[in-house]
């Protein structure tokens, strides 16, 4: 029989030698944290740490968060804006511990939090320069601002019906519909949902496949709305291929897919108002602006027309005063007379030559005269 040992002693012997080695020592090391629990009530967590290459997993070790570091993790969603949750990449701080039951496992003490940052950021910026780069017709850097063909679309006078792209059953979707449904102005807007997952490794595709359906509609705008979220939450709204076709999208788009302090590279391709309430506003606001419009066109319209019949009843009068101060009954009460020879009237003075019979018509009188001189008033002497 061969001589054998139990298993603890050998488990002790292994033990001994891994304490010998990475006592009091600490290493950085970069992975990916996956199969993550959080207990916030005992202050741990437990994770595995994960490598991977083209595609294929090249290493992993089971790791914890003792109750002293927890408040590592907590700094990290709070600085980061980010959920520790599964796939987050990370650099941290570990000590190498072996138990004789649980076996080998990293205890991490430290998380690097600019890493977290940084990482986002560099791709985050990565995509936008990408986009500018390899999209020029339609997405233009102006000042720092991204100028695309669909930010640029005018807006129909009127919104009628819109498509909205949103998770089922989410705040961001009820946000949405309730502040269109209670608009004080009691618009009534048709809303087609078109539902996507909008958080994990398929979203951008599924938003992508959404948008694509929404195009083959009649739709006079688009709404793509979410709540608010961690820095890691918004990944699947700075995805290139959905950034680009938005960029390109020839119905206009208006994202409502954070908070104040978030914005997307999707953002960026559309009209950015942030969140879901927000969005429904502006719609509502450019339905009145345009109600507000036609109102005051049609009061301009009612004015021009009463000036224009105040203008026609005043040429009217000024017309009909001028007849009558041209009536022969005017002209004769300001002194005039009316000159007649042989029932006919006189208007050429040629015709008047002495022994010529006239009757002259004042106001109230006809005077019989006859005509024994005439003479030139070269001078117009009327009042002399």
């Amino acid at each position: 029989m061969p001589e054998n040992i139990k298993l603890s002693a050998l488990l002790e012997k292994l033990q001994y030698a891994i304490h010998r080695e990475f006592e009091n020592q600490s290493f950085w090391v970069s992975a990916r944290a996956m199969n993550v629990k959080k207990y916030e009530s005992s202050r741990r967590c437990y994770l595995t740490l994960e490598e991977n290459s083209h595609g294929n997993k090249t290493a992993e070790i089971r790791a914890v968060f003792w109750s002293n570091f927890y408040s590592e993790i907590e700094k990290f969603e709070k600085v980061g804006k980010q959920l520790f949750r599964d796939g987050v990449e990370i650099i941290c701080k570990v000590r190498v511990r072996f138990h004789q039951v649980y076996g080998l496992s990293l205890e991490v003490t430290e998380l690097d939090v600019a890493h977290a940052l940084g990482t986002l950021e560099m791709e985050f910026q990565q995509t936008l320069d990408r986009l500018a780069k390899e999209n020029p017709k339609d997405i233009k850097v102006i000042d720092g601002m991204y100028l695309t063909s669909n930010n640029q679309l005018p807006l129909p006078a009127i919104v009628k019906r819109i498509a909205l792209i949103t998770a089922p059953n989410s705040d961001g979707q009820r946000d949405f519909i309730q502040e269109l449904k209670n608009n004080k102005h009691g618009y009534i807007f048709q809303t087609e949902e078109f539902l996507a997952t909008i958080q994990g490794d398929a979203a951008a595709d599924n938003l992508l496949e959404q948008l694509e359906l929404a195009e083959k509609g009649n739709f006079d705008v688009v709404a793509m709305v979410r709540g608010g979220g961690s820095l890691s939450d918004f990944r699947p709204f700075n995805n290139y291929a959905l950034a680009r076709r938005m960029a390109r999208f020839p119905i206009p788009i208006l994202t409502g897919i954070g908070h104040d302090r978030n914005k997307s590279i999707a953002d960026m391709m559309a009209r950015e108002l942030k969140t879901p309430t927000k969005v429904a506003a502006y719609l509502v606001d450019h339905n009145f602006e345009f109600e507000n419009r036609l109102i005051q066109l049609k009061t301009a319209f009612q004015e021009a027309i009463e000036n224009q019949l105040q203008q026609a009843k005043d040429h009217l009068r000024n017309a009909r005063r001028i007849i009558k101060m041209a009536s022969p009954d005017e002209i004769m009460k300001r002194g005039f007379a009316l000159i007649k020879s042989e029932g006919k009237i006189i208007a050429d003075p040629l015709l008047l030559k002495p022994g010529t019979e006239t009757e002259t018509y004042l106001q109230d009188e006809i005077i019989l005269s006859h005509v024994s001189q005439k003479s030139k008033n070269e001078k117009r002497n009327y009042l002399s």
